[in-house]
């Protein structure tokens, strides 16, 4: 085996992994909102999480997309962990069917494929059909990746040490090792295991040390997964734990199991094809390893709270006043709302603060916890509008009513208030990874205008509590607002006095507008509160 055959190998694998990646953006972008909506609506019970999950990793050909989605619907309080270990599961079967795929082997119509699927992203009109190219064309990759990666490996049948290496490979450990890092390395279990297949359809991989490789490769498939999760909030972790824990079990059964009994040689007196030998294989240790967990799901969730416990802060994506189940009297709803939204308004606050004073110390240490922050501002003002909606269908006093309908108006204003601090924070992400730092003058500017802002909301904001805005509170608040935009314009036209004098960079300045402008657009949406409250 040459350099040639090695480049191939490798220009073999990247087709197969690219194929892989885009047939299954290409079924994404073709059919993710239903696959969403399936996911979010069926999944309420483990063993249906179980079979949705399945389902939708065999469209969308990616079990990790599939639990990104089931961690999207815990982070929205649509789904609990118990759920999402059930589609987890589940993703993990469905994954399997590129392995029936590769042993299918179709790749005589791998050139068909392409040429049909690149005539359909190149000249199809309506996107759906573009979409239906991408597949077609990513279906066509995989199978000419494979292909080329099977001729690749051919030439080691001629290699006298590569076969005393093979018929001699017996040690379950050593095929393990091999598994978990070949896995580890190109961060494809469907690619690792086509690997085999292709090794397979040379005669190059009995099925005793490629079942020890398998159990590798699926432990190793985890690897993407908890490194992904390391900086992640707890759910995101325990889902981790429970992908590796489900890989872990499974090579737990199967390599005594592998190892005890003919259960590799059965396989290859059953099955003719060795590449539908290595898939049947993989099939059975996702499947087994399913059956078995499934109905532990809820002591699986146990354990991982009991590596990782719950804090007080996982809490904070629910409605901590508001009782959806209990229809309150009018006041008591009013009271309930105010004080939803006082926390809504704390948090608002709180990442202004955070994310202004980042600049100021040229810092992003809060960033985590400010997006943590925006997260539940977001999910909160979903909530609120939605209960205030429902609210006013019951019939209650004017005034109560009224105090409702100011809450309502407000919180969509609120909500893009809380943006805007995300928006600072991401402005001085770009500067501290750019390295600009801007001078103490600039720095003073900026920190006398977000703090008017803050005097500002909590001005406004506690007359929209005690229902006291007026005309003439409106008017002060215009004056407010106004005086807010002077100085956005005057610290404006001094950053570009220091750009003109070279103290500062293009981009830097263009990052410092753009700050300004936030800060400019939170008095602007603090004063539409006030006026929208007139109107009422």
């Amino acid at each position: 085996m040459d350099i040639s055959n090695v480049l191939s190998l490798f220009g073999g694998l990247g087709a197969f992994l690219f194929g892989m990646h885009y047939m299954g953006e290409g079924l994404q972008l073709a059919a993710g909102s239903k696959m969403k909506d399936l996911l979010e609506k069926l999944t309420r019970v483990p063993v249906m999480g179980f079979l949705v999950g399945m389902l939708v990793t065999v469209c969308i050909q990616s079990s990790s997309a599939t639990t990104v989605m089931a961690m999207g619907f815990i982070n929205a309080g649509i789904m609990d962990l118990a759920q999402a270990t059930g589609v987890i599961f589940g993703a993990n079967i469905g994954t399997t069917i590129t392995s029936i795929l590769i042993a299918l082997d179709v790749s005589g119509i791998a050139p068909v494929c392409i040429a049909v699927g690149a005539a359909l992203m190149l000249y199809a009109k309506k996107k759906k059909h573009k979409h239906v190219g991408q597949v077609i064309l990513g279906f066509g990759l995989l199978f000419q990746g494979l292909h080329t990666m099977s001729s690749s490996m051919a030439p080691l049948k001629d290699s006298v040490m590569f076969q005393n290496f093979i018929l001699n490979a017996k040690n379950p450990v050593l095929g393990f090792l091999i598994g978990v890092v070949l896995c580890m390395v190109i961060q494809s279990s469907s690619a690792a295991v086509g690997i085999l297949q292709a090794l397979a359809m040379q005669g190059l991989m009995p099925l005793y040390f490629a079942a020890f490789i398998i159990c590798g490769i699926n432990v190793g498939s985890s690897t993407p997964v908890i490194l992904s999760a390391l900086n992640a909030k707890n759910n995101a972790k325990r889902a981790a734990i429970i992908y590796f824990v489900f890989n872990a079990v499974g090579a737990l059964i199967f390599i005594p199991l592998v190892m005890l009994s003919p259960l590799t040689d059965v396989i290859a007196s059953r099955v003719a094809s060795a590449s539908f030998q290595v898939s049947f294989f993989h099939i059975m240790f996702k499947l087994a390893t399913g059956i078995i967990l499934l109905p532990l799901t809820n002591a699986v969730v146990k354990m991982t709270y009991r590596i990782l416990p719950k804090q007080a802060h996982e809490s904070s994506l629910r409605l901590e006043y508001i009782d959806k189940t209990i229809v309150a009297a009018p006041s008591v709803m009013v009271l309930q709302v105010s004080k939803e939204v006082e926390r809504v308004v704390g948090m608002v606050r709180q990442n202004i603060i955070d994310a202004s004073e980042g600049i100021i110390n040229h810092t992003v240490e809060r960033a985590r916890q400010i997006r943590d922050n925006e997260e539940t501002i977001d999910f909160l003002t979903g909530e609120i509008v939605d209960y205030i909606s429902k609210a006013n269908m019951i019939e209650m006093p004017e005034e109560e009513s009224n105090h409702l309908a100011v809450m309502f108006q407000g919180m969509n204003d609120i909500e893009q208030i809380g943006d805007h601090a995300c928006k600072i924070l991401d402005q001085n992400e770009k500067c501290i990874e750019n390295k600009w730092m801007f001078s103490d003058k600039a720095c003073e500017e900026f920190k006398v205008i977000y703090e008017e802002d803050i005097y500002m909301l909590d001005r406004v904001m506690t007359k929209l509590r005690d229902g006291e805005i007026d005309e003439a509170f409106a008017d002060k608040t215009r004056k407010e607002e106004h005086a807010i935009r002077r100085m956005c314009s005057e610290a404006n036209d001094n950053h570009m006095k220091r750009m003109n004098n070279g103290e500062c960079a293009f981009d830097q300045g263009v990052a410092y507008v753009e700050m300004l402008n936030s800060l400019n657009r939170i008095a602007n949406h603090l004063t539409s509160i006030a006026e929208a409250t007139l109107l009422l």
